[in-house]
């Protein structure tokens, strides 16, 4: 590994330095002592951290707000840059980035190569729960500066403090302020006196999983690609937001994010961003379930569905985009094909939709799910259609019942004068 980039206070890296370290999965319990740890923390010296579980994201976190001189160690492309409490420390000269990169030599995991580096760069090394299954704890065997703080007791111990039956509104509020200015789960516990596991399953139940936050972060950064307010011909018809319950799921979340019409043509898009290209697409990014769903919706609602891909970079801002089909056979090798390296560029393709656009052999499909789809309308078919209509039958009802596509039961409505 070599450092590759630095951000903020060089100058830290020549203090006295000290790694926090912490296997992935660590229970809750073990918080309360991590953080005393960070409280009595000797500023004259600088503290190393990175930031991949969610253990380390609260540290992090908690050394910011306590205003500890910190050095952020990543791998690759630093990607937090909005964050409140990381501008705050920079701004102040208190925190220092360095962004870590694999040597054309080193072999083995990443993650590994970079707790090796640093390591052999630090002079103390801090410990919160460390599995003993795991790759750390062979890691740390035999070094001799090494502190563990966290033990078995710990574990076992209970958190103490009240704990009041429901959250007041006072609360929640102070709560969310806190959260989005990155100030983590100890400056919210101190702000509210309440356990640390409380306080976790209280943010889980208020806010937005970092997950769903990307996904939207991209899904805004797509709706301004397509640069809406200055094409005339391109409108924006659908927009979905996928809403759930424990175990209660609705059927439109299956659908596509986005339904646009362009010359009067109408295209759907699905919205992906990743970190890094997947290398296995079934699994990470479209399965066989999610590529019928496409399918299925192209069928009945008579329009092409498009994959949008964002790869690299950030939600808002991604290194490389692809815009390629979904309704017809996909593979990673079309991908390139569809790169897009601009508005402009993304807008050409749109103009390329037409009639001709629709999926292949669309007839056929529809006639397979709607066995009176296209066929000419009857007398008898249009007194059912008005009957059912006046009845106040969905459209649903009458799809199923009347065995037509949408588009058209919908425009046959119209022609009959029966919505004006």
């Amino acid at each position: 590994m070599r450092i590759r980039q630095t951000i903020g206070n060089t100058e830290l890296w020549q203090r006295e330095k000290t790694l926090f370290l912490t296997s992935r999965m660590a229970p809750i319990a073990c918080y309360e002592k991590v953080f005393h740890w960070v409280e009595e923390f000797d500023k004259q010296g600088c503290a190393v951290c990175f930031n991949t579980s969610e253990l380390e994201e609260e540290v992090l976190k908690a050394l910011l707000v306590c205003k500890v001189p910190t050095t952020l160690v990543v791998t690759g492309k630093f990607q937090d840059t909005y964050n409140v409490q990381i501008e705050q420390a920079l701004k102040e000269n208190r925190l220092l980035i360095l962004a870590l990169q694999r040597e054309d030599s080193d072999k083995g995991y990443t993650a590994r190569l970079r707790n090796r580096y640093i390591i052999g760069q630090v002079q103390h090394i801090v410990c919160g729960y460390i599995n003993t299954n795991g790759t750390l704890f062979g890691l740390l065997a035999g070094l001799g500066n090494v502190t563990y703080i966290v033990d078995k007791a710990t574990l076992k111990a209970a958190e103490t403090g009240p704990k009041p039956l429901r959250w007041t509104v006072g609360e929640d509020k102070r709560l969310l302020r806190m959260f989005y200015e990155d100030m983590g789960i100890h400056a919210i516990h101190r702000a509210i006196n309440r356990p640390y596991s409380t306080i976790y399953l209280r943010i889980k139940s208020l806010t937005m999983s970092d997950e769903v936050l990307k996904g939207r972060e991209f899904e805004d950064y797509v709706v301004d690609l397509f640069d809406l307010p200055h094409n005339k011909k391109l409108t924006l018809k659908e927009w979905r937001g996928d809403k759930s319950l424990p175990g209660i799921y609705p059927e439109n979340n299956s659908a596509p994010d986005f339904v646009f019409e362009y010359g009067g043509e109408p295209f759907a898009v699905e919205c992906k961003w990743r970190n890094h290209l997947p290398k296995d697409l079934e699994k990470e990014l479209l399965t066989a379930e999610r590529m019928t769903s496409f399918q299925k919706f192209s069928a009945e609602r008579c329009m092409p569905v498009y994959l949008l891909l964002g790869i690299g970079g950030l939600p808002n801002d991604p290194d490389n985009l692809y815009f390629t089909r979904l309704d017809r056979d996909f593979s990673f090798e079309s991908l390139p094909q569809g790169v897009i390296t601009s508005k402009d560029c993304l807008l050409r393709k749109i103009e390329g939709l037409s009639s001709s656009a629709k999926p292949a052999d669309h007839t056929e499909s529809q006639q397979k799910l709607r066995p009176n789809a296209y066929k000419p309308w009857s007398k008898d078919d249009d007194a059912l259609l008005t009957k059912l209509y006046k009845e106040g039958a969905s459209e649903n009802e009458l799809i199923t019942l009347l065995q037509r596509n949408r588009g058209g039961i919908v425009s046959r409505i119209r022609k009959l004068g029966l919505k004006k």
